[in-house]
């Protein structure tokens, strides 16, 4: 960066560095840019400079500014908006109108390398795909916040947008704006998600049996098993899905640690106007369904059906019987 920087500008020229967010992936680089640029005043909201001095310790020069406050550079103008919880409470985004340049910080984010700058260099499918997945993973739970920054953003003249992870937005920007309005809303689709765990492949046909239900009644169906697919990447899929149905076997009186962890961390997501479901087998205990259930409505989910428990193999009749409870719950979703 600073070698980049230097093909423009002597760094030791530079008067003033912005710092929109503390966390370490935004501010790691700052001791090095302060040493390249000493004379440099730090341009950062209140709450970020005292995470900058807690974490870095340092005795740096600050200009604090705070929402609706103007910052002239010579040719350029500063526009700060502060946008606490989307995603931490220091987060600020900077326009620029001369260029009418947003710098969302976290917001519009993707986690992709490429060679490519700009959005229309990737194409929207990709783009869209790894918004949601970083969407999903990181802003989740900040979805009031989120509506409330894009109502402020709404009021900008904005022709690019430049996020601190992935590429620029210039051609895609009103779909990835109504994208992260109904993110935000927790709006999903007509659309169901699988997840399950299995040891010796009971849990398993369940889960086949509840797809066959799903899809007899024309609800698209995603199955996502934990031992192939890790939870940043299931999590995505949860976004959008209206029905989401849980499975596991009972191991020492729980649920498998698979589940436990998907199910920890999607707690901290908190999403919300889902209809769920739990499912699994067991040899003796069949604790592990009964948690899953009791996680589900612990988050406020919807729980139109009876967890369904089956000790040992499910036979044909009970896997009929499970088809059927899947084209139940698929039809409560339906248009």
């Amino acid at each position: 960066m600073l070698s980049r920087i230097s093909d423009l500008i002597d760094p030791s020229r530079i008067d003033y560095l912005l710092v929109n967010h503390v966390e370490m992936d935004h501010s790691g680089s700052l001791p090095a840019a302060i040493k390249a640029a000493p004379k440099a005043k730090i341009i950062t909201s209140p709450k970020a400079k005292k995470g900058l001095e807690r974490h870095y310790k340092q005795d740096w020069e600050y200009i604090l500014v705070n929402s609706g406050d103007e910052f002239n550079i010579g040719s350029r103008t500063l526009k700060f908006v502060h946008t606490p919880m989307v995603h931490w409470p220091d987060n600020m985004v900077t326009y620029i109108p001369e260029q009418k340049l947003l710098l969302p910080n976290d917001a519009f984010g993707q986690h992709i390398a490429s060679a490519a700058r700009y959005d229309d260099e990737i194409g929207w499918d990709i783009l869209r795909e790894e918004a949601a997945k970083y969407y999903a993973n990181i802003v989740f739970p900040y979805g009031e916040q989120v509506q409330k920054a894009l109502d402020v953003v709404s009021q900008l003249d904005i022709d690019m947008v430049g996020p601190s992870h992935g590429v620029v937005w210039r051609s895609y920007l009103p779909r990835i704006i109504e994208c992260y309005r109904r993110w935000a809303g927790n709006e999903s689709v007509v659309k169901a998600l699988i997840v399950y765990d299995t040891m010796w492949g009971s849990t398993q046909k369940i889960a086949l049996a509840l797809q066959a239900g799903l899809e007899e009644v024309g609800i698209p169906v995603t199955m996502r098993f934990l031992q192939t697919s890790h939870i940043s990447e299931v999590v995505p899929d949860l976004l959008e899905s209206k029905l989401v149905l849980l499975g596991t076997p009972t191991l020492n009186n729980g649920m498998l640690p698979t589940m436990g962890a998907f199910l920890t961390y999607i707690k901290g997501l908190r999403p919300k106007n889902r209809i769920g479901f739990a499912f699994g087998s067991y040899g003796w205990g069949g604790q592990g369904a009964r948690e899953v259930a009791a996680v589900l409505k612990e988050m406020g989910w919807e729980l139109p059906e009876e967890t369904a428990n089956i000790p040992y193999i499910p036979d044909e009749s009970e896997l009929e019987t499970i088809k059927a409870v899947g084209a139940r719950l698929g039809k409560l979703i339906l248009p």
